[in-house]
């Protein structure tokens, strides 16, 4: 698959942009501040709804504007279609071919992006609820149910959580409970082996890779999601969690929350048995990043029969010509890349030559190149 053009209007600093793309490589240059990142997240948020950069929809609306549109046509399986997202003051409006999309999960598994970006660092540094987020964002891109699942579970948690903080003492309904326990425990156990299930199959490439591009080996993902689940058979996970609820049920009634689920996950990078949030250098945790990121290149390919279009926001300041060699020989030559840097002198003269350049100033191009 791959992005053919894009339009936006009032979208950050663009009030009006149209940009064809080739089906290989693309370069957007120019000067910090002028739009490169955010027609990049522009992309990245009409196929997948929601920005890397931003948990608040509204700051995506361009300054004195009510309203931002992102339209673009993706050619997939050799087919033209035409995605379409809408933001205004609390509404988003899908579309896809013109018809408007109601559930969020019929629409983002329609195309699959994936982006390096200077802020990744925060995937190993922040907090445990930031790499549930990106988890959630690549798994619902790869299956929609997951999405769907992944909605009714935070529903039932809020269900219950409230419940918790409502009720107690001789008000506390235990038959409800149990009952609301019951549908909490079905949609964790979904989550739960989904997450599992795609770990184990990052854990199958992210080693080589990490080796290509830093010459360490051992690298690898921990999926840490609180009760075991090493066999992730689902009556067992059911078990485990069902165990782990009843343990906590009188500590739940006192603290008024949810103390087990998926909601509580988190995931580790290690090399060997060295976790690299604790103990790695900002060069390894990048490294590692990248690692997890290309080796996700191949499972989309696997699952959905065709390379996702892969975005590459200043990756190559952040590292020496080595490790840009490196990281360019690990990207398959068929898939859609578009790259953004402020000096097109960093960059090798093949890749120039074979790409297309943009040269964006104040959300306006102002000098374009196509491929030789």
């Amino acid at each position: 698959m791959f992005l053919k053009e894009i339009t936006l209007k009032n979208f950050r600093n663009y009030s009006d942009l149209f940009l064809s793309f080739p089906q290989g490589r693309s370069i957007l240059y120019g000067n910090n501040a002028q739009g490169k990142t955010n027609l990049l997240e522009s992309i990245y948020v009409l196929g997948l709804t929601k920005s890397h950069r931003s948990y608040v929809d509204q700051s995506l609306i361009a300054q004195g504007q009510d309203f931002a549109r992102i339209n673009g046509t993706f050619s997939i399986n050799e087919l033209d279609t035409n995605l379409e997202l809408t933001l205004q003051e609390k509404k988003k409006r899908l579309k896809v071919d013109g018809d408007l999309i109601k559930k969020v999960s019929d629409y983002v598994s329609k195309v699959n992006i994936i982006i390096f970006y200077p802020e990744d660092l925060e995937l190993m540094k922040g907090a445990p609820n930031t790499r549930r987020r990106y988890f959630n964002l690549e798994l619902s891109q790869l299956n929609h149910t997951y999405l769907t699942v992944l909605n009714d579970y935070n529903k039932l948690l809020k269900m219950r959580n409230d419940y918790l903080k409502d009720h107690v003492g001789v008000d506390f309904d235990d038959i409800y409970y149990q009952i609301l326990t019951r549908y909490f425990i079905d949609k964790a156990t979904f989550l739960y082996r989904m997450r599992k299930k795609y770990i184990d199959r990052i854990n199958e490439f992210v080693e080589e890779y990490f080796l290509k591009i830093s010459g360490k080996e051992g690298f690898s993902i921990r999926y840490e999601p609180g009760i075991d689940i090493e066999h992730y058979s689902k009556e067992g996970i059911e078990e485990a969690l069902v165990q782990k609820l009843e343990q906590l049920k009188e500590a739940e009634k006192k603290v008024r929350t949810t103390l087990a689920g998926p909601h509580r996950d988190d995931y580790s990078f290690y090399v060997d048995d060295m976790n690299l949030k604790e103990y790695g250098s900002q060069g390894q945790q990048r490294m590692a990043i990248l690692a997890l990121k290309l080796s996700e290149i191949p499972i989309f390919k696997q699952q959905t029969g065709e390379y996702p279009i892969l975005l590459l926001d200043d990756v190559f300041s952040e590292l020496d010509e080595t490790k840009r060699n490196n990281l360019l020989c690990c990207l398959p030559r068929d898939i859609q890349t578009i790259i953004t840097t402020t000096d097109l002198t960093n960059l090798d003269e093949d890749l120039l030559n074979t790409s297309k350049l943009v040269e964006i100033e104040c959300g306006n191009v102002i000098k374009m190149k196509e491929v030789q």
